[in-house]
């Protein structure tokens, strides 16, 4: 799967440069029977539906071209939405300041899972301010002990 990933992301890589799209992610990814290629593009003020839909094209031609896919599948080329994965360097600087959500492969403190202001981002170590109950406390979190990491919606 992990093959996929990569020919797409060779493929969709000189479309989102020329267009000046960011790629963020790609996923391949079976739900039930089908199979889906999901390509999560961004830019600073958000994309459309025209960028979305030209990627999109772009990318289904180059994959018909290559083939790299032995199944069928559904292509879908959309924004990572409000909840957005950081996966890059990049991502997490930009999230400094912002309500983060990350999930550890291993407990820090006793934890797996916080959910909080991501105060600093440097040495490849977050640092994030989230409530214990109603403490607020701090935890450096190490760059490879992450699993999983997004921007977090904010309901206060």
């Amino acid at each position: 799967m992990s093959k996929v990933v990569e020919t797409v992301e060779q493929l969709v890589k000189p479309i989102t440069e020329e267009l000046d799209l960011e790629l963020v992610d790609i996923e391949y990814v079976k739900e039930g029977k089908n199979w889906f290629l999901r390509v999560y593009i961004d830019k600073e003020a958000g994309v459309d539906i025209e960028e979305c839909g030209m990627v999109s094209e772009r990318l289904s031609e180059k994959l018909d071209e290559t083939d790299p896919i032995p199944y069928n599948y559904f292509l879908e080329v959309s924004s990572p939405g409000a909840e957005r994965p950081l996966k890059k360097m990049k991502d997490y600087e930009r999230a400094v300041g912002k309500r983060v959500h990350v999930k550890t492969y291993e407990p820090i403190d006793g934890e797996k899972t916080f959910e909080g202001t991501l105060l600093s981002f440097e040495q490849e170590e977050l640092v994030v301010e989230y409530l214990m109950k109603t403490r607020k406390k701090q935890v450096v979190i190490p760059l490879d002990k992450i699993a999983k990491a997004r921007l977090a919606i904010s309901f206060s």
